[in-house]
């Protein structure tokens, strides 16, 4: 068993259960760490690590449709702290920004009374991490400021808007997926809502082709039907409209932006994944299910590494990688090398069981790691899978065609040592090694591990089954059950099982199946056992069978409580158990009550057939077990004493005795001591008749005449000295039993369906239950507390209530939930803080990890507390003394989803290694030219293609090459010919280039001008005329508006470097960036990129974060730390200038290291800041003397221990 504490005050919170069709969309994974739900109105929280909801959120009156959590790619510090935000969009177009921790909302937008279609966070700038983009149907897009709810520019488009998708490499471009094909926004600013209406596509359907209904063999060794099929797609996409009868519906289920690599997208359809390329709007992969395969419902394509999750209908998940290409001139037969994208099958997981109400919605990837996967099930479960990679060959299968998937060598950014602990399946990255490009040598086998994926199921959250439910708390809290008291609360459902939640948690403590129809009650009868009662449904002559079960949850025994009774008889109405657990009433519709002994299982009495109808019934809280106590004490006593002689006496200690008394006093309840107990009841006349049970006899007492202003009564509930009965017509009626005084009450709310008094001694509140709603009373000053009704505050029916404390009910509703409230029944969001849960994301001190391993005592509090958060492996690693600081840091911001510090620390690695290998082969370098032909790093060590404009140039080549090769074997236009041929001759591939012009038709229009160029493009020479010629030209050509064609002459001879300059002057930084890679040697490209970088700091643009990666790439580590220090990035700052001071590649920036110890300072991290102060040098001399001056009054460190320190350090 879990060991738990006694935690008496219950967090309110709500347990949920099925989801709404609306909510299909709602779920969002964020770098946070924390899995965002939609269940009805309400938002969960889930936290994938220990699979259990933190959080419920409940603001929302309509069902939630959309949810996403706001980016982490900023500098996280004291000033701008994690945060845990999230918005959320709701059926009826309101949109609610919360703040999670504390269950708040930040602010509340509302624009349309419609369905919100999409929302997303903008994460392009520095300035401002509030804006938040959203889609209000039919056809607009706002941009809202998510902390304060104004509405920054609003623009309405001409067709109906299903949903966007930003381009991750350039904030500026987006796409529109509109219900008659996608849009494609160049011009989108946060400033201003986009100038033009956007350039528009159609898509034609792809089952309009025959074709289609053959798709592609696996690896078609001849083109058969894969070359067709893709002689079709080529068509896909047009800029005309598609006539009517070619495409009668838009059903592209998805689109989004591959994140992998530029300018590429996929658009989702039931049986295809079509792979575009932007720049030529044209297919260059497909993913196709065959006939009996299972359809798509979505896919999420990675960052890390292009690969494809896609989501089937049948609940399983596959995930396809992208197959490594190889160059033409190696493929035996040059037609077998069909060049396009394909996507092969590595790894699938179980599918679900589909049946009418269970249907996976929505899968979500962890965008951290992208080797965690969540799928949404309409039934309320969320399944954790977790992908594994395993080392060694699969079994041999040639007909299978794939080629085997290798794991990276390095890990963290750095080749691993020779004997460094990893962590295998930390991430996508580190589990498989990057997809080749052509023109790359393959890695040797020697050095790489083949892997297998597969997927586990590593956690399941299961909600609860549909309503109604019968629900009952455990009996309440006192001074003696304190050490082993669990808050359980029973639950009947409608399938007859009862589920057990543990309320601490909020997890399900154990379901047991019970009965075999509907529970229509539940009764305890200890802290761990029950008894519950369901009726089947009634035959012709309304007899029913009867079930009354008893159950004892430790061992999951249950019985028939009334033995063979029950088949043919009317059904239960209620039971009632008295307040000692000693008698069970049970109350039939037509039929006399029965009176059972519950300790011993057996019928005392059924009542005459004569005895009146019970309406309500109640035992009495008084009885006389405690004078029967001291009877029987007071006899034991006088036995004892006349057992033990006065001799004996001596020798056996008082203190023994006392014991054996103490035992006896325990046993006594067991024994046969039946204390005398009562109950009341009324009859369809309202006359109350008062019962007394003892051991086996029952005894009639008095009666007490209808009171005239009530209905028929429907329930009773006694406490102390105070009676309240409920009638039908909505009068509560208060008896003082000590003052014999009777007050009534009319609520005008109709039927009083149920009335119970709150635990606790002295306790007076009582809970009323109508049809619709339900209220709190206090029955010392006949006062309402507080109130809830349908319609009013909430959207729910209430089903069925309880206390589970003495200040917090229960109640189940029929959206599904089972809410913890507070006595005021208001919404159940709760500071996330006050609950019992297992590691959360904690608060800035927690970026000290990274180098206060080795003084963790010294921290208390936090830091320990997300320390003993991480699994053991990851401990070791970080323990591991292998590991280096750059490792360390990466390894950090990985495990806590820090998007920026991730994003800089893999540059940082990257290039701080490959630099520093430069060095090593002592070329002697400028800092500019850095990026010298000897600092080719090994191919197999390239920065990963999804950091674009930031990889190797060498490697951006070939990459670039690669892919219009493919865009030419995919060209199927003119446009498209051209297109290539623009980008050849950029790239420098003059004869291919001219072979492309040739091409050109003679009845196409500019077929003399294509023919010109191609004469041009082979007779160009280096003479001296002919050159400032061309230039002259370009640049007019240029100043005139063309700026394109002006860039390909000066590329053509070779005056690329002036090319870039004049793309910078007019503003296409992007292209120019583009054109430095592929073009210009390292020392006239580095100054490309620098300006790139200036331009990139200025106000107007604010990405300084970019402008720091951008420097990385080019080796300028000194700027990047004076930027870093001048951003008051401390941290970051001072352990880069650390590692690249071990790195040799830097000389010392005293000042960050000053300005970081001061921040550990404030942090009270003492011996932290004395360390950093130390390796300041003379800079860090004053704050040195601050620190050791205040060391009389903290004794802590003295300053020998300090430089041990030290010196462990340095030796590292």
């Amino acid at each position: 068993m879990i060991p738990y504490t006694v935690n008496i005050k219950l967090a309110a919170r709500t347990l949920t259960g099925t989801l709404n069709l609306q909510n299909k969309t709602a779920v969002d994974w964020g770098w946070q760490g924390l899995i965002a739900q939609g269940c009805h109105s309400s938002i969960l929280i889930i936290d994938p690590k220990t699979a259990q909801t933190i959080q419920v959120l409940e603001r929302h009156k309509a069902n939630v449709v959309k949810v996403k959590w706001s980016r982490e790619n900023y500098h996280h510090s004291l000033s701008s702290p994690y945060s845990l935000r999230l918005a959320s969009g709701d059926a009826s177009g309101k949109i609610i920004v919360w703040d999670v921790v504390s269950g708040t909302a930040h602010c509340e937008i509302q624009e349309h009374s419609k369905p919100i279609q999409d929302l997303e966070w903008l994460w392009n700038q520095d300035a401002s991490r509030d804006l938040l983009l959203a889609v209000h149907p039919p056809n607009y897009i706002v941009l809202w400021n998510g902390d304060t709810g104004t509405k920054l520019w609003k623009k309405s488009y001409a067709e109906n808007i299903l949903s966007f998708s930003f381009d991750p490499f350039d904030p500026s471009n987006m796409a529109l997926l509109t219900s008659e094909g996608i849009v494609f926004i160049t011009d989108f600013s946060h400033s201003k809502p986009p100038g033009s209406a956007g350039k528009k596509v159609y898509i034609a359907s792809p089952h309009a082709s025959p074709a289609h209904t053959k798709p592609a063999p696996a690896a078609a060794p001849a083109p058969t039907g894969a070359k067709k099929a893709l002689n079709k797609v080529k068509v896909l996409i047009t800029n005309e409209k598609p006539t009517a009868e070619a495409v009668t519906l838009n059903d592209c289920l998805q689109l989004s932006y591959l994140p992998s690599k530029r300018n590429h997208m996929l658009l989702l359809y039931p049986r295809e994944i079509l792979i575009l390329d932007l720049e030529l709007s044209q297919t260059v992969g497909v993913v196709a299910i065959e006939r009996s395969g299972v359809p798509f419902i979505q896919v999420i394509p990675c960052a890390q590494r292009d690969a494809l999750y896609c989501l089937h209908e049948n609940g399983c998940i596959t995930l396809r990688v992208c197959r490594s290409t190889t160059t033409p001139d190696e493929a035996a037969d040059p037609e077998q090398s069909v060049q396009e994208l394909v996507y092969d099958l590595r790894s699938q997981c179980d599918a679900i069981r589909v049946t009418k109400t269970v249907r996976p919605y929505r899968m979500v990837i962890c965008p951290v790691n992208e080797n965690n996967a969540a799928l949404m099930v309409s039934d309320g479960r969320a399944m954790l899978w977790e992908l594994k990679a395993h080392t060694g060959r699969a079994a041999a299968n040639p007909s299978s065609g794939l080629s085997p998937l290798y794991s990276p060598v390095s890990f963290c950014g750095a080749p691993l040592g020779p004997n460094q602990k990893k962590i295998q399946d930390l991430s996508l990255n580190t589990m498989i090694g990057q997809t080749l490009i052509a023109g790359e040598t393959p890695p040797l086998s020697s050095s790489q591990q083949e892997v297998q994926l597969k997927f586990l199921l590593t956690g399941l959250l299961s909600g609860l089954p549909l309503p109604p439910f019968a629900i009952r708390m455990c009996p309440p809290l006192t001074t003696k059950n304190i050490n082993h008291y669990q808050p359980l609360l029973a639950v009947g459902t409608s399938n007859g099982s009862v589920l057990v939640y543990n309320l601490t948690s909020g997890l399900l403590h154990k379901e047991l199946s019970v009965h075999s129809c509907e529970v229509r009650g539940i009764e305890w009868v200890s802290l761990t056992s029950f008894l519950s009662f369901a009726t089947s449904a009634p035959n012709n002559m309304g007899m029913v069978r009867n079930e009354l079960q008893h159950v004892d949850l430790p061992t999951g025994r249950c019985f028939a409580f009334r033995g063979e009774r029950g088949n043919d008889e009317p059904p239960i109405e209620m039971i009632k158990v008295s307040h000692l657990k000693q008698y069970l009433v049970v109350v039939f519709r037509d039929k006399p009550l029965e009176l059972w002994d519950i300790r011993t299982g057996t019928l005392l009495r059924e009542m005459a057939k004569n005895f009146p109808t019970v309406t309500a019934l109640e035992w009495s809280p008084s009885h006389n077990l405690k004078s029967l106590k001291k009877k029987q004490m007071a006899a034991r006593e006088a036995m004892a004493r006349q057992t033990v002689s006065d001799a004996e006496q001596s020798s056996v200690e008082s203190s023994v005795i006392s014991l054996l008394q103490d035992a006896e006093s325990k046993s006594e309840t067991s024994q046969a001591i039946s204390a005398r107990e009562h109950f009341v009841f009324t009859d369809t006349d309202g006359q109350v008749y008062h019962i007394t049970v003892e051991g086996n006899t029952v005894k009639d007492g008095a009666r007490i005449p209808p009171d005239g202003s009530m209905g028929s009564i429907a329930c009773i509930a006694w406490k102390g000295d105070t009676l309240v009965l409920g009638d039908v017509d909505g009068n509560l009626n208060f008896w003082d039993l000590k003052a014999r005084l009777s007050r009534g009450i009319p609520t005008h709310r109709g039927w009083v369906k149920k009335i119970r008094f709150a635990p606790g001694k002295g306790n007076q509140k009582l809970l009323v239950m109508y049809t619709d709603g339900a209220e709190v009373w206090d029955t010392k000053d006949v006062q309402m507390v507080s109130s809830m009704r349908i319609g009013r505050n909430v959207n729910y029916r209430i089903l069925d209530i309880d206390w589970c404390t003495s200040d917090k009910v229960v109640l189940a509703s029929d959206d599904g939930c089972i809410r913890v409230l507070e006595m005021a029944m208001k919404s159940a969001s709760y500071r996330m803080d006050e609950q019992d849960l297992t590691g959360e994301i904690g608060l800035e001190e927690r970026r000290c990890e990274k180098w206060d391993y080795n003084e963790k005592d010294e921290i208390k509090g936090l830091i320990q507390e997300q320390l003993n958060s991480l699994s053991n492996d990851t401990k070791s690693v970080l323990q591991d003394p292998e590991l280096s600081l750059l490792q360390r840091c990466l390894l950090v911001s990985r495990l806590f989803g820090d998007e920026s510090d991730l994003q800089f620390w893999t540059v940082a690695a990257h290039y701080l290694q490959s630099f520093a290998q430069a060095r090593q082969l002592s070329v002697p370098t400028a800092e500019g030219q850095a990026q010298n032909e000897g600092a080719q790093p090994s191919p197999q060590n390239h920065l990963d293609i999804c950091h674009d404009t930031l990889c190797e140039s060498s490697y951006f080549q070939k990459f670039q090459l690669d892919r219009v090769h493919l865009q030419e074997v995919k060209r199927s236009s003119y446009e498209h010919t051209k297109k290539c041929a623009d980008q050849l001759l950029l790239l420098g591939q003059t004869d291919r280039a001219v072979q492309l012009l040739l091409e050109t038709s003679a009845d196409n229009p500019s077929y003399y001008c294509d023919s010109l160029k191609a004469c041009l493009v082979t007779t160009i020479t280096s003479s001296g005329p002919s050159q400032s010629t061309i230039k002259l030209v370009a640049t007019n050509m240029i100043a005139n508006g063309k700026l394109a064609e002006g860039v390909q002459l000066l590329c053509l001879i070779d005056k690329a470097a002036d090319a870039c300059r004049y793309l910078q002057t007019y503003g296409e930084w992007n292209r120019a960036a583009w054109l430095a890679k592929v073009r210009l040697n390292p020392a006239e490209s580095s100054d490309v990129l620098k300006r790139w970088a200036e331009h990139l700091c200025s106000p107007q643009v604010n990405q300084k974060s970019k402008a720091v990666l951008v420097l990385l790439s080019l080796g300028c580590f000194h700027k990047v730390g004076e930027m870093l220090h001048s951003m008051r990035y401390f941290d970051r700052a001072a352990l880069f200038i650390e590692a690249c001071l071990k790195y040799g590649v830097m000389e010392l920036i005293g000042a960050a290291f000053v300005d970081y110890a001061r921040l550990l300072r404030s942090l009270g991290l003492r011996e932290g800041a004395a360390l950093w102060a130390s390796r300041a040098g003379s800079a860090g001399e004053q704050l040195m003397e601050e620190l050791f001056q205040g060391e009389g009054a903290v004794p802590e460190v003295t300053p020998g221990e300090e430089e041990v320190e030290l010196g462990q350090e340095s030796t590292e």
